[in-house]
């Protein structure tokens, strides 16, 4: 099964998390939704290219 940012247990263990109800370590390691919830928690930068 995969989830994404917009499922219901991924939205349901980003907000946990974010309270501090639980760990990210504590998020249960169902298909993907660790990746998930550690991508929303710490979503990265996208860098802009220089102008050529």
């Amino acid at each position: 099964m995969e989830f994404n940012a917009n499922t219901g247990l991924g939205k349901i263990w980003t907000d946990l998390v974010r309270a501090g109800d639980y760990t990210e370590d504590e998020v249960p390691n169902l298909g993907n939704l660790r990746e998930v919830v550690r991508a929303a928690l710490n979503p990265t930068t996208a860098t802009q290219a220089e102008p050529a």
